[in-house]
């Protein structure tokens, strides 16, 4: 066990995937009994894990540290899949057996960068795997965020989507862009399930937002490499922008993510005016340290 486990983060975590799972998805008979909260009852995950209410209890409360026995029942019985046990694990201070393979720190690929550069006048991205936000220029900074300001390990797009309240609120259409961004991060888990950052990243949103938990537990995936975004800027109204991503070719996962507006449109102008905007800036695109791993 290591010194810096929280029980409590382990309790919320639990009584979270509790909320999310039903009598019938657990293969427990319906009572037909109106339940006062969502999702399985604690006496109900108990009995699936095979341990006493009064200690489930405790360990929802952070009042006990659960043996790693238990957390192969919890996790059998939660219906955890691979992100979420890795994510349990990592909660109760505890290692599992299953390997997990060195991977090397994500940087932007040379040939990104300079594309990156090259693009004054419209705001782009490169995100690594997991959506991670590599790079950007300083339009994507006016458009978007600071993202030099943002801590390198909170520096990734679909964790800006959920808990920057300046980013959630740039979106028109919240709900639609934040949905299709957790079908798009669940069809690149598939690629790599055992990713113990995607785990803290799924785990982390799944505790602090309702709305992720219910999108990613629908398995819904997308890999659609364009369309249409809405945003409303702070500065310059409504802008309506068509999304381009162009994967890297090296199999790295990096994918370069421009934004442009129709020519004569007033998007198009709230644009040129946002990059004039940012230009007494550097013009070199910034470069981030690599996230922590």
């Amino acid at each position: 066990m290591t010194s810096d486990s929280d029980p409590r983060a382990l309790g919320a975590f639990l009584k979270a995937r509790r909320a999310q799972l039903t009598p019938r998805e657990c293969g427990l008979p319906e009572t037909g009994t109106p339940r006062r909260v969502a999702g399985l009852r604690r006496e109900e995950a108990a009995g699936l894990a095979a341990i006493s209410v009064d200690y489930y209890t405790r360990l929802e409360q952070g009042r006990v540290r659960a043996s790693a026995p238990v957390l192969v029942t919890l996790a059998r019985a939660l219906r955890l899949d691979d992100d979420q046990q890795r994510y349990l694990y990592e909660l109760a201070g505890r290692t599992d057996a299953r390997p997990r393979p060195r991977r090397p720190v994500q940087r932007p690929r040379p040939a990104m960068g300079r594309l990156l550069d090259q693009l004054t006048g419209t705001p782009a991205l490169v995100l690594g795997q997991r959506l991670d936000v590599l790079a950007w220029n300083p339009a994507a900074t006016a458009l978007y965020t600071d993202f030099a300001a943002v801590a390198a390990h909170r520096r990734n797009y679909l964790r800006l989507l959920f808990t920057d309240p300046v980013v959630r609120r740039l979106h028109r259409d919240w709900s639609h862009d934040a949905r299709q961004a957790v079908a798009a991060l669940r069809m690149e888990a598939a690629a790599d399930p055992d990713d113990p950052a995607l785990a803290r990243l799924v785990g982390d949103l799944s505790l602090q937002d309702a709305d992720f938990r219910t999108w990613w537990a629908e398995h819904r995936v997308n890999s659609a490499g364009h369309g249409t975004k809405h945003y409303r800027h702070h500065l310059v109204g409504d802008l309506t922008l068509d999304c381009d991503t162009w994967a890297s070719p090296d199999g790295s996962g990096q994918r370069l993510m421009v934004l442009t507006a129709e020519p004569g449109s007033p998007s198009h102008d709230a644009l040129r005016f946002l990059t004039s905007w940012t230009a007494a800036r550097p013009p070199a695109a910034e470069r981030a340290e690599p996230p922590a791993r």
